[in-house]
């Protein structure tokens, strides 16, 4: 593992009372929020933690984090 690897990049998800996101970090151009917390969901495995207060975060190497925005961006 490279130093680059080891480096997580957190992305934060905040929420609306009724459960849909509002704001999330790292997200591409012409990508909704919701969109986005969905995608990063089904493509990533226990690297979500959910905070209180309608709160969230993603906990991903800042690598995966560039290859899930570049194939989101491409329409994988």
């Amino acid at each position: 593992m490279t130093t680059t690897e080891k480096i997580e990049s957190l992305i934060h998800v905040r929420f609306a009372p009724n459960g849909t996101v509002m704001e999330i970090g790292e997200r591409p151009q012409g990508v909704d929020a919701q969109s986005w917390f969905n995608y990063l969901s089904n493509k990533t495995s226990n690297s979500y933690q959910a905070l209180a207060g309608g709160r969230g975060m993603f906990r991903l190497p800042r690598p995966q984090v560039d290859e899930l925005k570049a194939a989101i961006s491409s329409g994988e």
